[in-house]
């Protein structure tokens, strides 16, 4: 009596199409991730901020400084930042209504980036109430600014 055997073929033959299928679609994958590391600036090379550049430091003392200006507020109590933020984007309102009226120039602008510094030791809810703060200031977009701070 003959015994059963098991007709392997077409076993095979579906895994052939199916190594053909991956080895066709494999090279369409991306092959590499492209970043770009920013570079160490050249030690004479001396780069002046903007001057609409707007940083708010808050210190360890959680006082809040506007580019390097004391704000007279605090972590807990933003206020003063808040009215200064208002007062300093009215202005810039104001001078480009100016501006356009003057040149029409339609590329024109209102600045109104505001970056943050915050010592590593601060925890997260005061860093979460200065973004708070700064965004009823009037602030778009606000941002992190990472540095090797005392």
């Amino acid at each position: 009596m003959l015994k059963p055997e098991i007709n392997v073929t077409p076993l095979i033959d579906v895994l052939l199409v199916l190594l053909i299928i991956f080895m066709v679609v494999t090279p369409m994958k991306p092959s590499a991730f492209d970043a770009r590391i920013p570079q160490q600036p050249a030690d004479d090379l001396i780069v002046e901020p903007s001057p609409l550049t707007l940083i708010v430091t808050v210190g360890r003392d959680s006082t809040l400084r506007l580019n390097r200006e004391p704000a007279a507020s605090t972590v807990d109590d933003p206020k003063g930042l808040v009215e200064t933020l208002k007062n300093i984007f009215d202005l810039r309102t104001q001078n480009m209504a100016f501006a356009e009226k003057s040149a029409s120039n339609p590329t024109l602008h209102i600045e109104r980036t505001v970056f943050i510094k915050a010592p590593r030791g601060l925890d997260y809810g005061s860093v979460a109430r200065v973004i708070d703060a700064v965004k009823t200031g009037g602030a778009s977009p606000v941002s992190l600014q990472i540095d090797n701070l005392d």
